[in-house]
């Protein structure tokens, strides 16, 4: 089911950026050094940061090296440690997550969102700024709940390797898992899992521990799934198609039931998204609730070419396990017009003769998946060319990604998570309204 979700957002990507050049299944970012997102689209900055496709890009180092895997239990009593993904330049030790559309606080909750208008209207996304390869990963959560509505918490690396459970609004006794290699679609790779109460009225705890060996799913401390690489061997490809990659964890709540997604993923999803439900007249969103997730990180694999620990590289073209490498290099960029092979590429300086409050003209380049127009002295946004940037990657259960900055249309690059204040569920629909219409005058913007 993953990969049909990875086609719903697809579709919403097909009405992106128009400055972002399409990088199709069988062609490469070629012009410009250029970094490929996960649903194909090329272009700089974050395109280069997590998420970003080495396998596709113009060369193996387009895309930034990856900061390696941090052991660390991760509280949401503040959103402090969320940072917009147009603001995320690659230190991973000034951000622990990406966002992407709009996350809430709410009584030591993170709160994925999904709303009809505004920032969140593709959904949001959480994409952890440290990857792991090979570990133990906790969330201790509550799924949203409706038609077409979809939350998930899974390991995504940038071959597309790929773990997960994921959660249908409409069947809140089950977590689906599931598992890819490199995004190549098997169908009997999935597995209903059956929960002992309610996903959306009670706290679960959701693990899934990774090993070079074996993979298992749990819920609530009890084993209810295991796979063992020895069983995934393809004899088509002689490989084991087995999640070997380092992957990012990616938390994420999106409209699987949107009516622009195909016939599939929109039955999957258990229909149409009913944008009058109870809690979106509520509160105006549905939501998914995050309390807490733990990352125990394991040993270095045997054999891994190392020349450091700070930081995961590709070195082969195969995208498998012995194609990663472990060095020092360099994770940041100095802005979002850089590359994995420019780190250093800057803003252009305004012309001396205008007043240092003049910002300098917005770049041509697309820097911001979902974003047109973003450059220099916008800080991601997009700037003064007319160019709105409506819509992007969305936070499909299949490897999401994107964020926004206040904006009409899917992950919205939106507001600083620094500064939005806590949430408040009780909190009637006029409020939220309110909220929403203030983010959609700063900005449009989208983006999975």
């Amino acid at each position: 089911m993953g990969r049909v979700l990875a086609a719903a957002a697809l579709a919403f990507l097909s009405v992106s950026s128009v400055l972002a050049q399409q990088a199709g299944k069988s062609s490469e970012c070629g012009e410009g050094k250029l970094c490929p997102s996960k649903y194909g689209q090329c272009g700089v900055g974050a395109f280069c940061l997590g998420g970003c496709d080495p396998l596709n890009s113009f060369s193996l180092d387009s895309c930034t090296p990856a900061p390696i895997c941090n052991s660390e239990d991760y509280d949401f009593d503040s959103l402090d440690s969320i940072q917009p993904n147009t603001e995320y330049l690659g230190d991973a030790s000034k951000a622990k997550w990406v966002s992407s559309g709009k996350p809430e606080l709410y009584e030591d909750n993170v709160l994925l969102t999904l709303s009809e208008t505004g920032a969140s209207s593709s959904g949001t996304l959480l994409a952890s700024t440290s990857y792991v390869w090979y570990g133990k990963v906790t969330a201790q959560m509550k799924s949203s709940r409706g038609k077409g509505v979809v939350s998930a918490f899974i390991l995504m690396s940038d071959v597309k390797d790929e773990i997960d459970f994921e959660f249908v609004g409409t069947d809140l006794r089950t977590a689906q898992s599931n598992f890819y290699f490199q995004g190549i679609p098997d169908y009997d790779n999935g597995d209903n899992l059956t929960v002992k109460s309610s996903t959306f009225d009670d706290y679960h705890t959701y693990e899934l521990d990774w090993s070079p060996t074996q993979l298992t799913w749990s819920v609530d401390g009890t084993v209810l799934r295991t796979l063992k690489r020895s069983d995934t061997w393809n004899t088509t490809t002689n490989q084991y198609h087995y999640p070997q990659t380092p992957a990012r964890v990616e938390l994420s709540l999106w409209p699987a039931g949107s009516s622009k997604n195909g016939q599939g993923t929109i039955a999957w999803a258990g229909g149409l998204v009913d944008w009058n439900a109870p809690d979106v007249e509520k509160f105006g969103y549905y939501y998914a609730m995050v309390k807490e997730i733990k990352v125990d990180c394991y040993p270095t694999p045997d054999g891994v070419k190392k020349k450091g620990d700070k930081a995961y590289i590709y070195t082969a073209k195969s995208g498998t396990n012995d194609s990663v490498a472990i060095t020092d290099d360099n994770t940041v960029l100095k802005s979002l017009l850089g590359t994995g092979t420019d780190m250093d590429a800057d803003y252009p300086k305004a012309k001396e003769s205008k007043s240092a409050d003049t910002p300098a003209a917005a770049s041509d380049l697309a820097t911001v998946p979902g974003l047109t127009g973003a450059g220099p002295g916008t800080n991601g946004h997009p700037g003064n060319n007319g160019n709105d940037g409506t819509t992007g990657e969305t936070a499909g259960g299949s490897g999401s990604s994107s964020s926004s900055s206040g904006g009409v249309g899917g992950f919205s690059q939106g507001t600083d998570p620094q500064k939005t204040s806590e949430a408040s569920l009780p909190k009637e629909r006029g409020l939220q309204s309110s909220l929403f219409a203030a983010l959609v005058a700063v900005l449009a913007l989208l983006v999975l």
